[in-house]
């Protein structure tokens, strides 16, 4: 099938919209949230499965894109749309294979000058102690039936077992916890793919970084303040999921949707990726409470990995990590399907809000944010290319009211993986990026050329897109110095 690209009715200088007369059966317009340099960046793969979206049952308002949007499987990355209760469905295409993949950001008291004479001794201590690649195992042996314990728990049995402390699980979004995952609900498969996978890293874009704070980064001193962020500090941000886990509970809830979809349910959908079903069919019932299993296992995972960085940096240093003040700053997901309630035509309404690759944005003063962060909003961790840098933002309530309280994920792809092992050689980016001050650790060679830097879109474009038009607002930007990819 040929792709055309939409004609765009321009609403301001950073929201675009696709007219509903763009396809058949579009029950919305599509909403794209990009400056002009952006949006002419995004491949029209986009703006077509932002259109499939819209013509899904019980959607509302839009469906939207977030500045760092590219094509992904069914809904974009970068895609966000929320459906009614009652009418509306639920897809595995709008959550990711990665269920949970999200973002850990820890910062500590320690300066570059106290980081750099250990710097490569810390990053291959924690290259060992903090599993990466394809298919690799944790520490944290256990069996099936402790694994569906940490389906239902999520951080929270691993603090419980001592892989943490109380204050993380009130700095991680939903307390480290989905209530009501159900493990009945997940195959054997999936629990045989992920109960040994607790406290890896995994593969692909999920990495471990060791960052800087340099102070003309610093964008909001007081809110930088309440978080703990200081000119000169080192901090340690890591990207991860639910591994294979949350990739076969995707699998089996789209492999059952396709069979019932039409045949049960009557629904016919332009892109079999978008499989779905009723939201409260038994089918969607039954995925809503795998995927929360997905979800746990994921902050569970992130929560031993920050338990792994805290003992190297106590070994390293020779010092208590308390001392060392390794404190969690937030753990926000960026794959995930969750009841909101928004207003909407006067009337507050629950709604099930999907963000494929798109971070929850919640501004001051909303009970979901921590009392910490209550008067400054929800910390939002945007994660750059390995070679450029990443961003702590704030969320707005300007993003609550119009995407569903959303905003970008990170810098978002502009080359395939294919395009970029073709374009770059793993073994050189290794070495010029050391020469450029950033030691990188990895399990694949290969792996690191798919994320060279100019395969990904300009992450202070993309931070300065979601600032200018109000859905999160710049905090601080971290530079890197040493990276363990996946």
């Amino acid at each position: 099938m040929t792709l055309r690209k939409p004609d765009f009715k321009r609403i301001n200088e950073y929201v675009w919209e696709i007219s509903p007369d763009f396809k058949e059966g579009m029950r919305v317009p599509v909403r794209i949230y990009s400056s002009k340099k952006l949006l002419d960046q995004m491949d029209l793969a986009v703006f077509d499965q932002a259109s499939n979206v819209a013509t899904l049952p019980g959607i509302q308002r839009h469906s939207y894109v977030m500045p760092d949007g590219h094509s992904g499987y069914g809904f974009p990355i970068g895609g966000v749309a929320a459906f009614d209760t009652n009418e509306g469905v639920i897809s595995p295409g709008g959550v990711g294979f990665d269920i949970n993949c999200g973002m850990r950001l820890v910062r500590t008291d320690l300066t570059v000058d106290d980081v750099k004479p250990k710097l490569r001794e810390l990053i291959e201590e924690l290259f060992k102690q903090v599993p990466s690649g394809v298919g690799g195992t944790g520490f944290v042996k256990i069996t099936k039936d402790e694994f569906r314990k940490v389906i239902e728990e999520g951080a929270g049995w691993a603090v419980r077992k001592g892989y943490g402390w109380e204050e993380d699980l009130e700095r991680t979004e939903e307390h480290g916890c989905m209530k009501g995952a159900d493990p009945s609900k997940i195959s054997q498969r999936a629990i045989t793919r992920g109960y040994d996978q607790i406290g890896t890293l995994g593969s692909g874009n999920h990495y471990l970084e060791i960052q800087v704070v340099k102070e003309e980064n610093i964008y909001d001193k007081e809110a930088a303040k309440k978080m703990g962020i200081f000119p000169n500090q080192v901090v340690v941000m890591f990207h991860c999921g639910s591994r294979g886990f949350g990739h076969q509970v995707a699998t089996d809830s789209l492999n059952t949707f396709l069979n019932v979809m039409e045949s049960k349910y009557k629904i016919k959908i332009l892109d079999k990726e978008l499989a779905c079903a009723p939201f409260n069919s038994p089918e969607g019932q039954n995925y809503f409470s795998a995927m929360k299993g997905g979800m746990n296992m994921a902050f569970a995972n992130r929560q031993v990995i920050l338990h792994r960085i805290r003992e190297v940096f106590s070994r390293t240093f020779n010092s208590d990590p308390e001392k060392l003040g390794l404190r969690q700053v937030y753990d926000v997901t960026h794959n995930t399907a969750k009841l909101e309630k928004y207003l909407i035509g006067g009337s507050w309404k629950e709604v099930i809000v999907h963000r494929k690759g798109a971070t929850r944005a919640f501004g001051p003063n909303n009970p979901e944010v921590p009392k910490c962060y209550s008067d400054i909003g929800q910390p939002v961790i945007l994660g750059g290319s390995m070679e450029t840098g990443s961003y702590l933002l704030l969320g707005t309530k300007k993003a609550e009211e119009e995407t569903w309280g959303s905003t970008a994920h990170g810098s978002g792809r502009t080359m395939s993986r294919a395009a970029a092992k073709h374009q770059f050689r793993g073994d050189q980016l290794q070495k010029d990026m050391e020469k450029r001050g950033i030691i990188v650790r990895t399990d694949s060679l290969s792996g690191l050329a798919e994320e060279a830097g100019l395969a990904y879109k300009s992450v202070d474009e993309v931070t300065e897109t979601c600032e200018l038009s109000g859905i999160s607002k710049r905090a601080v930007r971290f530079v890197p110095i040493a990276n363990i990819k996946g």
